[in-house]
């Protein structure tokens, strides 16, 4: 009897410790100050508050060799959702920054174009800044040309002189008169803003003198007209008669045939043509009647 008592007291001491020792965590777990407890906190990426420690079972606690699935499942089942919902959170967020670099790359490629169109329009705008410039400025020449000339209108200058001598009492043109009449004519072909002068000069005395050197100037207007076709109105003819005419020495001589001289007087109307590329009427030329 006493045999058996003597082995069952250290079964017994045996078997009561690890109900004292669970008692033991119990206690502690339970009388553990609130301080100790982790707080929570709302500032995860999740919005969630953290995972709290997985709790102590029996008396291994969590590190409890003899686990089963259904406690692994249990403990790791909150690890898996956070992590799955990181992932959704991490791939929501790329797609919200890809999204947000597209908008960025299109607003910036608008605003460029617009500033390429903006400096385009300026471009052209000074282009045609220019142009205006130069137009005006040409205006500018073209309308001081035009007072040059409206100023001078009315002054000629000689450019030209020719002599034709007849002999005494003839009228008709010899072919050396000709000559030097087509090389005057050829002269003024297309041309603007020039007279033609013929002036008579005959020997004798009187009314006859007079008469003849207006027979002999005629002779060239005829073949002037007639072969040329130059503008009777830019012909002046006068008959001299014997008026003496001064040479170079200012002495005054007299023939004993007679001649005619002509010349040919231009304006400024010419220039005008050339400058602003237009044909310009004479001023001596009569207006047509509408």
């Amino acid at each position: 009897m006493n045999n058996r008592l003597l082995f069952a007291l250290p079964l017994a001491a045996v078997l009561a410790f690890p109900a004292l020792a669970q008692n033991t965590a119990s206690t502690t777990d339970q009388s553990a100050p609130a301080a100790a407890t982790p707080a929570t906190s709302t500032d995860a990426a999740t919005g969630k508050a953290p995972l709290a420690p997985p709790s102590r079972e029996g008396f291994w606690g969590h590190l409890n060799p003899f686990a089963r699935k259904n406690y692994v499942r249990r403990q790791t089942e909150p690890i898996r959702d956070r992590v799955n919902e990181l992932d959704e959170l991490t791939a929501g967020n790329s797609k919200a920054i890809k999204d947000t670099d597209s908008r960025a790359q299109a607003g910036i490629k608008l605003a460029s174009d617009r500033a390429d169109a903006a400096d385009q329009h300026a471009l052209d705008a000074s282009n045609k800044a220019t142009m205006a410039h130069q137009t005006a400025q040409q205006a500018t020449t073209r309308v001081q040309t035009v007072e040059t000339v409206v100023t001078n209108i009315d002054q000629y200058k000689a450019q030209n002189q020719a002599e034709i001598l007849f002999r005494p009492g003839q009228t008709v043109l010899s072919k050396n008169a000709k000559d030097a009449i087509d090389t005057m004519a050829t002269s003024v072909k297309g041309q603007h803003g020039y007279i033609i002068e013929v002036q008579g000069f005959s020997a004798g005395k009187g009314q006859a003198a007079i008469t003849t050197s207006q027979k002999m100037a005629e002779s060239v207007v005829r073949y002037l007209v007639l072969e040329h076709e130059i503008p009777v109105y830019r012909i002046y003819l006068v008959g001299m008669g014997n008026a003496p005419t001064a040479d170079e020495a200012t002495k005054t001589k007299r023939m004993s045939g007679g001649r005619v001289e002509i010349s040919l007087l231009k304006n400024d109307l010419e220039q005008l043509s050339a400058n602003t590329g237009a044909p310009v009427a004479s001023a001596d030329q009569p207006q047509q009647p509408k």
